[in-house]
């Protein structure tokens, strides 16, 4: 399947804001690079876990290879999120096979992220974990409502997958999932949780890290909705629009992680070995 890349959209406000900022990096190596994707994929993992996006051992985030552009890094299978390392990363290929660090990988995290891999060229990076109010939204069978800022960042560019088929073991799901998906930068996966990607491991992290928070703050403004009998106040489409040109850009999603990274970095600086 390929998927045309949604085209992203900067206002004149929006580039202003962005002119002085710091910028992702360029490497000048293909090994530099896979090191930095290797470091921001483990980073993921322990910020993950920090905001209890674990759920025993499933979940996973995978980061493709700078060089070897038909494979991928994840996390092994049964690892919790909180212990792992950049040498525990696992490289797989998409059919499934582990060409380097010999652990084993959870067929879920192949079944999907192989696929989605494979739809979307023009990502780097996919996160998927059992979170609870993502999965608790997911239960509702339906998309995110632009009720706040921060959630128009989604606004008309995040599908649901309403198919679940049970636990995602063969590619056909997966293949599905990234059907679903198709050029959005987040999927709702109906009765089982989200599912973000990015061009950086960055993006696609911070993505997951606000929708999970966007799933919580709907749950809670349509709970007291209903208690005070009071209607939502959605935004309208040129505000949130506006917004999402804004809040919703790779480079949104990119910069927002840094803050992230410094912390992690600075309170678990051993996810570097």
């Amino acid at each position: 399947m390929n998927v045309v890349p949604k085209v992203e959209t900067q206002t004149a406000e929006a580039k202003r804001m962005y002119t002085d900022l710091p910028q992702p990096p360029v490497f000048a190596t293909l090994k530099e690079e896979r090191v930095h994707r290797k470091q921001r994929l483990a980073a993921a993992f322990r910020l993950f876990s920090k905001f209890g996006f674990d759920e025993g051992v499933v979940g996973h985030i995978t980061a493709r290879d700078p060089e070897f552009n038909d494979t991928f890094w994840v996390n092994p299978f049964g690892l919790h999120f909180s212990l792992i390392k950049v040498s525990d990363l696992v490289r797989v290929d998409h059919t499934g096979k582990v060409v380097e660090v010999g652990r084993p990988v959870n067929a879920a995290a192949y079944a999907i992220h192989s696929r989605v891999h494979a739809a979307r060229p023009d990502s780097v990076s996919a996160a998927h974990a059992h979170s609870t109010f993502g999965r608790a939204f997911a239960a509702l069978g339906r998309k995110l409502g632009p009720i706040s800022q921060d959630v128009c960042a989604f606004y008309n560019d995040h599908a649901l997958y309403e198919d679940y088929g049970g636990v995602a073991v063969e590619l056909d799901e997966g293949q599905r999932i990234a059907e679903a998906l198709g050029g959005c930068k987040a999927a709702i996966l109906q009765n089982h949780g989200l599912l973000t990607v990015g061009k950086t491991v960055d993006e696609a992290a911070w993505w997951f890290i606000t929708m999970e928070r966007s799933c919580q703050v709907q749950l809670l403004a349509e709970a007291a909705a209903a208690r005070t009998n009071q209607p939502l106040k959605l935004i309208s489409q040129e505000a949130a629009e506006q917004a999402r040109n804004i809040v919703g850009t790779s480079f949104s999603g990119w910069f927002a992680f840094q803050a992230l990274y410094a912390c992690i970095l600075k309170d678990q600086p051993d996810f570097l070995d």
